[in-house]
């Protein structure tokens, strides 16, 4: 089972690999690949997106050095093709897809409405910062990337005044911290892992897809199906979100922002579970209506 290096990656990676070792007579190993996203520390942008984080992975897959690969969903692009040879057999059951905001230990602050004017707050996604903008322009969103622990080392060092991170990670690392939960619309993917293997392999296939949750994998297809609809880039804040509601409809919101928040489009339509799909479609071809290509174009990638 390959998975990227990091502390976050290897224990998401452990954590599915237990889950099949209880569901079936199978050995798992977790590999750690290294990757160009991983290696860089500068702007992805610089390295043509998100999808730094998957070509060593991929190139493992397709030349058998792994058998099976773990993703955080939120990291695959969606305006990239993925290898034929290769499919997302399984994704299991969503975690919280919530963004929480972080202060330094010890702080008094214990919530963004207590940021002084002018604070400064860290995150990677340009998602993030276009609407927490919108609620405070008077902050000073930064550019943040990392693995976990050298975020939170910043952030108790004095660096930043607040963080923002998916609630997701610090529970998988079994981070207890207090924080405020945002009301901020999450990333597409965010709170799924996705499980790949070699499409040609029906016995690894078949493994992995006991590992798969029904109401995550349609609600992350109809988000993925907005997303591609959109054709936009590692820059594009673009937020979306599907659920399942008691009525047992799918309803999915979409929003495109410009970076500096202060112009966005919208977009809400429910349909039924198993047409997730046509509904991300739908969703995406209204957001292009509204004005969202304008708004994605005019970001520099």
């Amino acid at each position: 089972m390959g998975t990227r290096t990091s502390r976050l990656a290897m224990a998401q990676a452990r954590g599915v690999a237990a889950r099949l070792r209880e569901l079936a007579d199978v050995t798992v190993e977790v590999v750690g690949i290294q990757t160009s996203g991983d290696r860089h520390r500068g702007h992805l942008g610089e390295l043509g997106g998100k999808g730094a984080f998957l070509r060593e992975i991929d190139r493992a897959l397709l030349t058998g050095r792994a058998d099976v690969a773990v993703h955080c969903l939120k990291d695959v692009p969606g305006d990239v093709p993925r290898p034929g040879e290769l499919v997302f057999a399984a994704y299991p059951e969503r975690d919280d897809a919530a963004d929480v905001m972080l202060f330094p230990a010890g702080s008094k602050v214990q919530c963004m409405a207590d940021l002084a004017p002018g604070a400064r707050v860290g995150t990677s996604a340009v998602r993030r910062r276009a609407q927490l903008v919108r609620v405070r322009p008077d902050l000073q969103v930064e550019y943040l990337r990392g693995n976990v622990d050298s975020r939170l080392e910043r952030l108790d060092s004095g660096e930043f005044d607040a963080i923002v991170l998916a609630r997701a990670g610090l529970t998988r690392l079994g981070i207890d911290r207090p924080g405020e939960t945002l009301g901020i619309l999450p990333a597409v993917g965010s709170g799924v892992l996705a499980v790949e293997c070699r499409r040609a392999d029906s016995d690894v296939a078949d493994l992995v897809r006991l590992l798969d949750h029904r109401e995550t994998r349609r609600c992350a297809g109809a988000e993925r199906a907005m997303l591609h609809g959109l054709q936009g880039h590692c820059n594009s804040p673009i937020a979306g979100h599907a659920r399942i509601g008691r009525d047992g409809r799918l309803t999915l919101r979409g929003m495109v922002f410009t970076q500096d928040g202060t112009r966005l489009v919208r977009s809400e339509e429910s349909g039924p579970p198993e047409k997730g799909e046509d509904l991300g479609a739908r969703v995406a071809a209204d957001l292009l209506r509204k004005g969202a290509r304008d708004l994605i174009d005019a970001i520099p990638h």
